[in-house]
């Protein structure tokens, strides 16, 4: 890969692309812009036709988010995202992209950028015989980015779990769930009502995809913080949590789960 990089510029603002080209004019040693997208749709299509080494790339386009268009793309450029996205979403853009500037982009923020992208082009140039050089290929970029897009894509919001009684498929709210149990290789899901029912999900999988007013506090189980009744100290650091349903379940935590605990109560 060589400079200038055959770069594509995508924004749904006007404004900002204009800005932007008008920042990049200056450095056309680095960046020769092909062509520039006015939504993702047209973003995408654009990438797959022109096949360009670098994408500056906004985030919350119409028809296609810049996570979205990504995501579809068959060859992934290197990615500059044009963002105003939280601190949390920026320390994954520095984990898995080449940068991210925040609008409005300012040029001595660009030059910094720059630096990087000279550097990941030198990088990519050299002959790597060194089994300690930095891995740097294609292909790893490409891995890193699509875990950051799995990271950043909106958890979409679960309310409810479908459980089997005999013949019957039942819809069962999550606010009507007072914990996840696992036994042996089975998870059960316990109602604030008494009821238990076998669930086809892992406690790993529901971790993940459950609210996050439900907690993991064991290797065997999940509870749902609004339905706490109280909550004891244990031994070694463990915690016997008391549930609201009409069993009064009594479930230990873990002792590598204190902290969750502890955090919970603000202790």
């Amino acid at each position: 890969m060589n400079l200038p990089l055959r770069t594509i510029t995508i924004d749904d603002e006007q404004l900002a692309l204009n800005r932007l080209k008008r920042l990049l004019s200056d450095y056309a040693d680095v960046f020769d812009i092909i062509a520039e997208g006015h939504n993702g749709a047209e973003g995408l299509d654009l990438i797959e036709k022109h096949k360009p080494d670098l994408v500056f790339l906004d985030i919350e386009m119409p028809l296609l988010n810049g996570f979205e268009m990504l995501a579809k793309v068959s060859t992934m450029p290197m990615v500059v995202f044009a963002t105003a996205y939280d601190q949390y979403a920026i320390r994954a853009f520095e984990e898995n992209s080449v940068d991210y500037l925040l609008k409005p982009i300012e040029n001595e923020r660009l030059q910094k950028t720059i630096e990087k992208i000279k550097s990941r082009v030198e990088v990519k140039k050299t002959p790597q015989t060194d089994v300690s050089a930095p891995e740097d290929t294609r292909e790893h970029y490409t891995q890193n980015l699509l875990r950051l897009l799995e990271r950043m894509q909106p958890r979409q919001e679960m309310h409810a779990l479908s459980v089997k009684s005999g013949e019957r498929i039942l819809l069962i709210p999550l606010t009507e769930v007072s914990h996840f149990e696992a036994e042996d290789k089975y998870v059960f899901l316990n109602t604030l009502d008494g009821h238990q029912y076998l669930v086809s999900h892992t406690l790993t999988s529901l971790e993940e995809k459950l609210p996050v007013h439900f907690l993991r506090v064991s290797r065997s189980a999940i509870l749902n913080t609004h339905q706490i009744n109280e909550i004891q100290r244990y031994f070694n650091g463990k915690y016997m949590i008391v549930m609201r349903d009409r069993k009064a379940s009594s479930l230990q935590s873990g002792s590598t789960y204190g902290d969750a605990i502890r955090q919970l109560l603000s202790i």
